[in-house]
């Protein structure tokens, strides 16, 4: 039994994703949560993809080889009002959207 979970978490910590899409669909459970987060403290407007965009533009833009788990983390522990912010700055240029593209 043991020598399954080290197989497991190995498979698990060397996953490696070919597109940014299939990353977010990985990543969508956490970003619906800090999304569901967000709306219960009255920022009813933020969307699952204004949490992956923020991050990817701006948190992750220089990052290399990123761990799921520490991604997992940015997404869950990232400030509301950080996001509240890039959100509104979106917004205002009317540029909303989710991005795959690299920045």
């Amino acid at each position: 039994m043991m020598v399954t979970k080290k197989i497991l978490w190995r498979y698990i910590m060397d996953m490696e994703f070919t597109s940014l899409e299939q990353l977010y669909k990985r990543l969508k459970p956490a970003l619906t949560a800090k999304a569901n987060e967000m709306h219960m403290q009255g920022y009813k407007y933020v969307k699952e993809d204004d949490v992956w965009n923020y991050l990817k533009e701006i948190k992750w833009s220089n990052s290399k080889n990123l761990l799921l788990f520490e991604m997992v983390r940015d997404i869950l522990n990232v400030d509301s009002i950080i996001i509240d912010d890039y959100v509104r700055q979106k917004l205002n240029s009317k540029n909303r959207k989710v991005y795959f593209n690299e920045v």
